[in-house]
């Protein structure tokens, strides 16, 4: 992999993971319709470590306050309000991902890598899904009618990333949009719930790196991963963040069918 690869992949992944247009199907199928090679541990590790570097910079504020509520709620040993009780909101949603993250990520990587054609088609599908949601969801609650059961749904929604084509953000405010939670609250709690799988990985990575360590020459690549995909991470945080607040979904919708549509055509030629 040579120093641009790592810019447009790190590009690719600072838009796409945090956006509802799936990263994952992205980082496989523009490398193979490139007919680049795979990218490596190192690689990977860049693109978690720029990713949550990206988020925990957007939402430094909401992480401090959760962890000053967090440990208020255990002070006291009341989690009575809305704000204690967001941080254990949190982690129950963070439980089922991790569980299944744990257990089936390799399988399914492994199941789904290989069919460019399924990813391009749940690329569209999770896509229609998104606009169904958006469409008739109430969007009628903010972050504080957040519940232990609608935290756990999310969070199970959640598991269905692990697949190529349905998109982490996507899902998670898909299934927020149809509990009846407005836009601008459904992806705020998307990307908090995020924030968890997004350092577990990240560390995950890094302890693989460290033991293996920085193959020769791959220092600069590393470097170019993680500042190209947090620079593209937090400005698209904060471009969904305000389109939400004015505008609908759709426009990620349109993205997904034509991109998952072009995918599909693509692959079928080739094959």
């Amino acid at each position: 992999m040579t120093i641009t690869h790592a810019a447009l992949l790190g590009i690719i992944q600072g838009f796409t993971e945090v956006l509802p247009i799936s990263s994952s199907a992205h980082l496989i199928l523009i490398p193979r319709l490139l007919g680049w090679s795979e990218s490596g541990l190192t690689f990977d590790v860049a693109l978690h470590l720029g990713t949550f570097i990206a988020l925990s910079i957007y939402f430094r504020r909401d992480i401090v306050d959760l962890v000053v509520n967090f440990s208020s709620g255990l002070r006291q040993r009341r989690f009575n309000t809305p704000a204690t009780r967001l941080p254990l909101y949190l982690i129950a949603g963070t439980i089922p991902a991790a569980i299944f993250g744990k257990t089936l990520e390799k399988p399914i990587e492994e199941l789904f890598r290989q069919s460019p054609l399924l990813i391009a088609g749940f690329l569209m599908l999770f896509g229609l899904l998104l606009a169904l949601a958006d469409t008739i969801g109430p969007k009628k609650w903010k972050m504080d009618r957040i519940t232990l059961k609608s935290s756990l749904l999310i969070g199970i929604a959640q598991c269905l990333a692990l697949v190529p084509g349905v998109s982490r953000s996507g899902i998670t405010i898909t299934a927020a949009l149809f509990l009846g939670f407005n836009r601008e609250s459904a992806a705020r709690f998307s990307f908090l719930l995020s924030l968890p799988i997004v350092a577990g990985a990240a560390l995950l990575k890094v302890g693989h790196l460290v033991k293996s360590g920085i193959p020769p020459g791959e220092g600069g690549i590393l470097l170019t991963g993680i500042a190209t995909s947090a620079i593209c991470g937090y400005l698209s945080v904060a471009l969904l963040l305000k389109m939400v607040q004015r505008y609908s979904l759709y426009p990620f919708v349109w993205y997904r069918l034509v991109a998952g549509a072009g995918f599909f055509g693509w692959f079928l030629m080739v094959r």
